[in-house]
């Protein structure tokens, strides 16, 4: 299973989400598979200026395509660019966000990836959308579901 997450805290966020799933199919990524759309807060590090706490939609969908995860991640910046996300500070706020989340099984390290997302199993606004879609989704590192992962958060 292929997992990507999916956030837009500007602008129309629904709409940027919507044009996210719509522009991969032009990239042969088929979507197999949706969360509902849920908001959260945006993560904020110390020193961000006030104007960056805008709430994000967040979703996570299954995908299906034959790109290999450097191909694919390629093609997210493509689109995250096609869709008006220009490059900002690391926590600013942004027209869209995807991040592959899980790439089947595949353990990866680089500069440029790494897989499973590293702090997937630390953040709500992933593991309740992806709870929706695939609960049973096991990380390949942790041994866990994505539902004990959850669980986990909320102890």
């Amino acid at each position: 299973m292929i997992l990507l997450a999916l956030g837009s805290n500007r602008g129309n966020r629904e709409e940027f989400l919507a044009q996210a799933r719509a522009v991969l199919v032009a990239y042969d990524v088929e979507v197999v598979a949706q969360s509902s759309i849920h908001e959260t807060p945006a993560l904020m590090p110390n020193d961000a200026p006030a104007d960056w706490d805008m709430p994000f939609l967040n979703q996570v969908i299954a995908v299906e395509t034959h790109l290999k995860p450097h191909e694919l991640l390629a093609c997210i910046k493509l689109i995250e660019s096609e869709l008006g996300r220009t490059p900002e500070a690391r926590w600013a706020p942004r027209e869209i966000d995807i991040d592959i989340i899980a790439y089947h099984d595949v353990l990866m390290v680089d500069e440029m990836l790494t897989l499973p997302h590293p702090h997937m199993d630390t953040r709500r606004f992933v593991l309740a959308p992806l709870c929706e879609i695939a609960p049973e989704w096991l990380h390949p590192v942790l041994g866990k579901t994505a539902r004990e992962l959850l669980a986990e958060l909320a102890a």
